[in-house]
């Protein structure tokens, strides 16, 4: 099912995203939006198909925003430190945002994967959305390896470019996102989970199969892993699914099988009238009870894997 993510559609946040900045240009005015706070730089329905060896406490549910805004939490939030960075991966300078809680830390880290059209400002604000909850939390720029999401001029060109990428590369540009991570001092390395969404979810999906320094995975809506990797999977993983996807959806039986099978620890939360990509607060599929319900499961499964 891997090969289809590419295919996902998302959710047309066409109308969101406007003005686009050369990299250096992106960075100097994400360091202005943060308020100053430039990050250093661095070299409703009910939920079904359930299994959870261990219970997820309940957590803080965030109050959806308004489809189309795009910014839950500001970037110059007074709780928190937020704006953008440069890493590298071998010998490649990927581009991301990163946001965390005042304070020294060391805090527990996640890192979250944009869609199939890359790091628009919906994903950004979803890491200052879980450093308000006390995570450090990067975003990945899938797109650096050709220039970053602000090299182009929509998000139609984005998913194209994606499709340029070798897929392998979406792999370890992610997994040089946990190492990052890890490095920093405000993070406690050994407390790193990931999150994504669409074509960011099977990207997650493949992380938690290949990668043991990850200690919890949600993917959001993703494809499914090869099924014959599920028995390297070593990370709790919570799978966030929408009823009307049918596409991704249709994977979802035989992979719970082969979690199941090989005593897996996972938890499935599938959304009756919900559909792909409907945590996007910025599309025309954003499904605000959907997407409250996903994020407090995901809070919870988080609290359970990343800060006990």
């Amino acid at each position: 099912m891997y090969d289809s993510q590419y295919q996902e559609t998302g959710n047309g946040p066409d109308d969101f995203w406007r003005g686009f900045f050369s990299r250096r240009q992106f960075l100097r005015n994400a360091a202005i939006l943060a308020g100053g706070s430039f990050v250093a730089l661095a070299c409703g329905p009910e939920a079904t198909a359930t299994l959870a060896p261990t219970q997820a406490p309940a957590a803080t549910q965030v109050p959806p925003a308004a489809a189309g805004a795009g910014v839950s939490v500001s970037p110059d939030d007074p709780r928190i430190e937020a704006g953008p960075v440069e890493f590298q991966s071998n010998g490649n300078t990927l581009l991301g945002y990163l946001s965390r809680p005042k304070g020294e830390g060391p805090h527990p880290a996640v890192l979250v994967v944009h869609e199939n059209r890359g790091l628009l400002p919906h994903f950004p604000d979803i890491t200052r959305r879980l450093a308000v909850e006390g995570y450090a939390a990067l975003a990945v720029d899938l797109l650096s390896r050709v220039g970053g999401t602000s090299s182009f001029a929509g998000p139609d060109e984005m998913r194209t470019a994606l499709r340029s990428i070798p897929r392998d590369k979406f792999l370890k540009d992610s997994n040089a996102g946990v190492a990052y991570l890890q490095s920093q001092s405000f993070v406690q390395r050994d407390r790193v989970g990931a999150m994504g969404f669409c074509f960011g979810g099977g990207i997650v999906w493949l992380m938690a199969v290949s990668n043991p320094e990850l200690r919890a995975a949600v993917p959001f809506y993703g494809s499914a892993p090869p099924l014959d990797k599920v028995p390297n999977l070593q990370v709790p993983v919570l799978g966030i699914y929408a009823a009307l996807d049918n596409r991704i959806g249709a994977g979802v039986p035989d992979l719970e099988k082969a979690l199941k099978d090989n005593g897996k620890t996972h938890k499935f939360v599938t959304y009756a009238g919900a559909n792909h990509a409907f945590f996007n607060d910025t599309g025309r599929r954003y499904h605000p009870e959907a997407a409250g319900g996903a994020w407090s499961e995901t809070l919870g499964w988080f609290e359970t894997y990343l800060k006990n």
